[in-house]
């Protein structure tokens, strides 16, 4: 696909001038703002306690999903015990440390809690080192902390088994990093004249299409997405995840970007995707703060409960949406018991009114958390 006499974004005659129409753009960054207020009014109203934990969710959400369209899946409580870690805030039990964990935790929280301090090399040199902490992407081995040197050939996006590789992009020649990224840097940590959340979408395409290291250009240009967000709300602490809505549109996230960066320098286009994104990610937000509530009522109603590490578990994993319908097997997998005792734990449960026998049909009788006061 050719776009006059170029084939990508990074060699039309004009680049980085970016252009885009302000006037089509007006509506939609009205429309995030708007959205904006009316989480942040919420949030205003449930104390800080709430907020942490509404702030803990947002991050899980953001670290898991920016590695889950890489294709790469973390564990969840792992992550989640990660940050609680960091932020100082209680959640109970602590999963073990996983070191790979700990590196997109490290690069996600540095970008939004020291989202004003100004991104240099090395900064992105940490981060990258961070993400790959054994020097290796799966089971090849990467430069670390340092661009890339295309010593293996140019740099491309592809698809597709070997032999019927389709190319959805191919990233500026080694040789010109240097020059491409201290510019890149001038204009991120400059003052400029673009609207904030327009900031973060050109800093986030500018980033990708650059694409200067082996591996974990993605991750890297939403961390530098989140940064400069972090920036135009003017709080380090985070309460919705635009990784986790990209990573639900991602197929829409992928075509965007490849007719982006195949196209000419005007991407009026790419950020009217954003900042639509943007909005779903804040409206979103809404539905984790609903969870948050939830849970913490729930506790709160239950709190002079006594309950066992087993029962706690389990609902505390039905209170984050356990994924099928839970039943006294499922259960006993989970907290590693017997058979007879899942069942002694969930009758106790049910005798209390914790727990309600479900009105779903089914082979097997299952559980649900039971909502209706006692």
């Amino acid at each position: 696909m050719h776009s006059g006499d170029y084939h990508y974004i990074w060699q039309s005659q004009d680049w980085p001038n970016w252009r885009f129409d302000l006037a089509a753009l007006a509506e939609p960054m009205a429309e995030v703002s708007r959205a904006q207020g009316l989480l942040l009014g919420r949030l205003a109203d449930v104390g800080m306690a709430l907020r942490d934990q509404a702030s803990l969710a947002a991050l899980t959400e953001d670290v898991v999903k920016t590695s889950e369209i890489e294709g790469e899946q973390l564990n969840v409580e792992s992550v989640r015990s990660s940050i609680a870690r960091r932020l100082g805030v209680d959640i109970g039990a602590l999963a073990p440390v996983d070191r790979h964990v700990e590196g997109v935790v490290e690069m996600v929280l540095d970008a939004t809690a020291n989202c004003r301090a100004p991104v240099s090399r090395e900064r992105l040199f940490g981060w990258h080192a961070a993400l790959f902490p054994t020097g290796y992407s799966g089971l090849t081995k990467i430069k670390v902390g340092s661009w890339r040197d295309d010593t293996s050939g140019p740099m491309q996006v592809v698809s597709g088994p070997i032999g019927r590789q389709r190319v959805h992009f191919e990233a500026p020649p080694a040789d010109r990093l240097e020059a491409e990224t201290s510019r890149f840097l001038d204009w991120l940590n400059g003052a400029s004249n673009e609207p904030p959340l327009i900031k973060a979408g050109l800093g986030h395409l500018w980033f990708v299409t650059l694409h200067p290291f082996d591996d974990g250009n993605g991750r890297i240009a939403r961390a530098i997405g989140d940064l400069l967000l972090a920036r135009a709300d003017g709080s380090p602490q985070r309460f919705y995840s635009l990784s986790a809505q990209i990573q639900r549109e991602r197929k829409a996230y992928h075509a965007i970007l490849e007719r982006t960066q195949k196209g000419a320098m005007d991407v009026t286009a790419w950020l009217a995707w954003f900042l639509d994104t943007l909005h779903r990610a804040v409206d979103q937000a809404q539905h984790t703060l609903d969870a948050v509530l939830t849970k913490t009522r729930f506790w709160q109603r239950w709190a002079t409960t006594p309950l066992n590490e087993r029962q706690v578990k389990l609902l505390n994993k039905l209170l984050d949406g356990f994924e099928g319908r839970l039943t006294s097997s499922k259960w006993a997998a989970i907290a590693k018991c017997s058979p007879d005792t899942a069942l002694r734990d969930i009758n106790d449960l049910l005798a209390r009114g914790v727990l309600r026998k479900s009105d779903a049909g089914g082979r097997s009788t299952h559980y649900e958390l039971n909502d209706s006061p006692t």
